[in-house]
């Protein structure tokens, strides 16, 4: 199925493998984003997968002009029939050490930018009684870890937000559908220009995938809205459940482990670029595509996606294995 899609964060990271990855199956993607270097670079690799683009300057943070992307979009290419909520922007230092307008801006954009998102998307798709909203959200979505304090306020308001307007949708026996994708670790460029007070330089805490797995898992979930939400990769599974049955002792593993595992051991930059107040490409003048500084560690498969998406494959051959057992059982007898 083949529609006008719009991506937030489309410059770079996985809204930018998203952006590719819808446009090779033949969508029209609106693409929305701060950096001039970075929305050029994206509308190319989508033209280059054989889309067509509508490259978007607009900060998320910003509903009015959240609003008027929206309606440029469909202005200038048609109905919206998928809305890819995206865009973010954090700071990594202990809470203590963010200031107030750090905080607030982190929460703008990460936070609120969804609702404005979902919100442009929704006024529109309800009065045709169709369309799809996926929101991109994260294992931290669901448990905190430090050093990341505001972005995970975020991520966990993105998530009750969410809730509450999917039972408001299911109240309205609406066909607009909205899903959240539990991302894991991914090499994205934030590392590189995200808004740091550590010590040593950030990286995501291992086990680290590439931003095609993550691109897979947004378009699968866009073609099966229905189920309420996805989890990627075995990393996030096994967060989700542990936090569910021993929070506590997870708190306490994080205490130990959090703050070395989510740093290198190279020293950080004194003059690294932050895109919280500006985008990065602007700093540096140069696009820096969807993948980060950790390819030789990040991988490209995920088997509990695969099995994810094949909820029905799974069943039945574990029901054919039971029954082969029970065959051989009575056999035996």
């Amino acid at each position: 199925m083949t529609r006008i899609s719009v991506v937030t964060g489309a410059s770079g990271g996985i809204g930018r493998a998203v952006a590719r990855r819808l446009a090779a199956r033949g969508d029209t993607v609106a693409l929305l984003a701060r950096g001039e270097a970075g929305l050029a670079g994206a509308a190319e690799d989508v033209r280059r997968a054989g889309g067509t683009a509508l490259p978007i300057e607009v900060d998320m943070a910003d509903h009015q002009a959240v609003e008027a992307a929206a309606e440029r979009v469909e202005k200038e290419l048609g109905p919206i029939g998928l809305w890819v909520n995206n865009a973010f922007a954090t700071v990594f230092a202990p809470f203590m050490e963010i200031e107030m307008p750090e905080f607030v801006r982190t929460t703008e954009v990460s936070y609120l930018g969804y609702v404005y998102g979902t919100r442009a998307a929704l006024s529109r798709m309800r009065t045709r009684d169709q369309g799809v909203i996926v929101q991109v959200g994260s294992a931290l979505a669901y448990r905190g870890i430090p050093l990341q304090s505001a972005y995970c306020g975020a991520k966990h308001a993105i998530q009750g937000f969410t809730e509450s307007l999917r039972v408001e949708l299911l109240h309205d026996k609406s066909n607009v559908h909205v899903t959240m994708v539990q991302m894991p670790a991914v090499n994205t460029p934030q590392f590189g220009w995200v808004l740091s007070r550590l010590p040593r330089k950030a990286q995501p805490v291992p086990p680290i995938y590439q931003p095609e797995v993550a691109a897979r898992a947004v378009e699968y979930a866009a073609d099966h809205p229905k189920r309420r939400e996805y989890w990627v990769g075995g990393s996030t599974v096994l967060t989700l459940l542990a936090n569910a049955v021993a929070p506590g002792i997870l708190d306490r593993y994080l205490a130990r482990t959090g703050f070395k595992g989510q740093q290198t051991d190279e020293r950080r930059p004194s003059d690294q670029p932050a895109n919280l107040w500006s985008p990065e490409d602007e700093a540096r003048g140069e696009d820096q595509g969807a993948h980060g500084a950790f390819d030789d560690r990040a991988t490209s498969r995920s088997l509990q996606l695969w099995a994810s998406q094949h909820h029905g494959l799974l069943g039945a051959a574990g029901g054919g294995l039971l029954a082969a057992g029970a065959a051989w059982a009575v056999s035996r007898r």
